[in-house]
């Protein structure tokens, strides 16, 4: 009996030790969620966002220089003068445009007063000058038609004469007279409505001449020396290269003394006060999550440690290829600048 007590009180103390030295089941540590980076991220150019290339529009030897690259010019500074025959400089050219803008309302005026004092016939009442003309030209064909079986009166008048049943002679000539009358009277209407129609030409012919004539009066004496005249001027003052913005000269490669043909780009000029980046490599899959006015973060390759803040200015609605993958151009405008930004320098855009 003892040894079964004995025996009961090892099992259970066995069972105690078992229940103590067991360790609690822990708990499942949650798993974080990893997020994608979606940030777009393409690389581009940076350039100053206005620039023109100027070439001269006639060829000639250079005579003066007046700026040197890296100058400032102001709208309207005179970088280049030529020395060419047949070119002019802007006093000339204005001298010229405004006798041609002279000439032009003279024009104008002796066109007006014939139009003016033209006697436009009442069958011509509802009518422009253009349908007047279609309108007697139709007349007139059939009137020549009804008169062509008269036309040679005295030999079909033999010929009628030859017939069994010869139609009455003064008959035949009364019929050939009536048909003649309509016949000079149908020329007569044409030849009025030709002469209204040139008239009506002239006027038209005069005014446009006219508008042109203001359009390079205006462009010459701007004394602003706008983008929007810029080509006019230069046009007519051919003998001089004037600024059409304020800006830097990145590029001149003209020499007094030396012969410079037309045509050929030889002077740049940069507008520095703000920058654009404009990127090539934005694929078809990034580009439709990107919109215009966007934010992005734009970093220079020569800058890597500055931030630029800029807004996409514009997406191009063409694309071109790029081994294999169809992309797009993006324009972004800089809202901040560095004074060590260069034209040219590789950046990376990060679209936000």
């Amino acid at each position: 009996m003892k040894n079964i007590k004995f025996l009961a009180l090892i099992v259970l103390a066995l069972t105690l030790a078992a229940c103590s030295s067991a360790q609690a089941t822990p708990e499942a540590t949650p798993v974080p969620t990893v997020v994608a980076d979606d940030t777009i991220i393409a690389e581009g150019k940076l350039e100053p966002i206005h620039y023109t290339e100027l070439a001269l529009n006639a060829s000639g030897l250079v005579s003066e220089v007046f700026f040197a690259e890296g100058d400032e010019v102001a709208a309207g500074d005179v970088i280049a003068r030529l020395d060419a025959s047949e070119a002019q400089t802007l006093e000339s050219a204005q001298s010229k445009a405004t006798q041609e803008l002279t000439t032009a309302y003279e024009e104008v005026r002796d066109a007006q007063y014939k139009l003016d004092n033209f006697d436009v016939p009442s069958d011509f009442n509802g009518m422009t000058p253009s349908e007047a003309v279609s309108t007697m030209l139709t007349a007139l064909d059939k009137a020549r038609a009804d008169f062509e079986p008269y036309k040679d009166l005295e030999d079909r008048l033999a010929w009628e004469m030859r017939k069994d049943t010869p139609q009455n002679p003064k008959v035949y000539r009364d019929t050939a007279k009536i048909y003649k009358q309509r016949l000079d009277d149908a020329w007569a209407d044409y030849r009025k409505a030709v002469q209204w129609l040139e008239l009506d030409s002239s006027l038209k012919n005069a005014k446009s001449r006219l508008v042109l004539a203001q359009r390079d009066y205006d462009a010459l004496q701007d004394t602003t020396f706008s983008a929007n005249t810029a080509g006019t001027r230069a046009s007519l003052a051919s003998a001089e290269v004037r600024a059409p913005f304020p800006g830097v000269i990145t590029n001149l490669d003209l020499k007094v003394g030396e012969f410079a043909a037309s045509g050929s780009p030889v002077i740049t000029i940069a507008d520095n006060s703000q920058w654009v980046v404009k990127t090539t490599d934005l694929t078809e899959i990034d580009v439709v999550n990107v919109k215009e006015g966007q934010a992005a973060i734009v970093t220079l390759d020569a800058l890597p440690n500055v931030e630029l803040k800029g807004n996409v200015f514009s997406i191009s609605q063409n694309y071109s290829e790029n081994q294999g993958d169809i992309v797009y151009d993006v324009t972004i405008l800089l809202t901040e600048s560095n004074p060590a930004m260069r034209w040219g320098m590789t950046a990376e855009v990060k679209f936000e």
